[in-house]
């Protein structure tokens, strides 16, 4: 299991086009890649599984734990992602709810992210 920010801390700010926002970059692939929207609710989890294809889990509202093969849970919250490769069994779950966006696909790596 892989940890990485895409909060503005780690964004670039862009100004082009009287623009005022930052950008964070996340992924770039170009193999077959699916990116899905994940809305657990309070109590809800992501049950303990080997992951199919690399996955980029990244919470976008709310917080939870998660944890890879060791099944150490760590926190996880609002601007931050975990990573996990092909295989890796692994579980997420929340007590207040959370959102987060998940980007799968063998082609995926989160080598292009800011590591905690």
């Amino acid at each position: 299991m892989e940890w990485f920010r895409f909060d503005e801390r780690v964004g670039k700010p862009i100004t082009e086009f009287g623009s005022d926002f930052i950008m964070s970059k996340v992924v770039v692939t170009e193999e077959k890649t699916h990116v899905t929207c994940m809305h657990l609710p309070e109590g809800g989890r992501i049950g303990y599984h080997p992951a199919v294809v690399n996955q980029l889990l990244l919470v976008v509202k709310g917080e939870g734990t998660v944890c890879g093969e060791e099944r150490e849970y760590v926190s996880i919250s609002e601007g931050e992602a975990v990573f996990w490769l092909k295989g890796e069994k692994h579980e997420t779950r929340t007590e207040k709810g959370l959102i987060a966006i998940v980007i799968e696909g063998d082609g995926v790596t989160p080598s292009l992210l800011a590591s905690q």
